[in-house]
């Protein structure tokens, strides 16, 4: 009975511990993966006919519009409107290798982050000002 005992105790440590080393690793993986992300910022607004956005860092670009319908979403990436099919990796130092998808919603905007970006998802509606700023860690006020 007693080695039924410790032999269930030295199983219980040894999960224990297997459990630990897998719990650090991906917190470890999780720090590695958002400390990689150049910074960009963006202020995306929602208008009438489409999408305006300003970049204030991290893109080749600094001003961004065009004409989008509801639920047809649009790949962007730190050189502007892109193709899905025709992602290219950033080797330029002073812009920002992100790419997501932008989609008009009836309750606003929504995003969906593909590459260069800590967020998969972001959704937000039409806010007081009009404008919603994001960089590669979410949004921001």
């Amino acid at each position: 009975m007693q080695k039924t005992i410790r032999s269930l105790r030295a199983i219980f440590n040894l999960l224990t511990v297997v459990v630990m080393i897998f719990a650090s690793s991906i917190m470890v993986a999780q720090d590695h993966e958002t400390s990689h992300l150049k910074d960009f910022k963006i202020v995306v607004e929602n208008t009438t006919n489409g999408v305006k956005m300003k970049s204030d860092k991290g893109t080749a670009w600094t001003d961004l519009s065009f004409n989008l319908h509801k639920n047809q979403p649009q790949a962007i990436n730190a050189y502007g409107m892109t193709n899905l099919a025709h992602v290219a990796s950033s080797e330029n130092p002073n812009v920002a290798d992100f790419l997501f998808i932008i989609t008009k919603t009836n309750n606003g905007i929504n995003l969906k982050g593909i590459k260069g970006t800590s967020w998969t998802d972001l959704s937000f509606s039409q806010v007081e000002s009009g404008k919603q700023t994001i960089d590669q860690n979410g949004m921001q006020e």
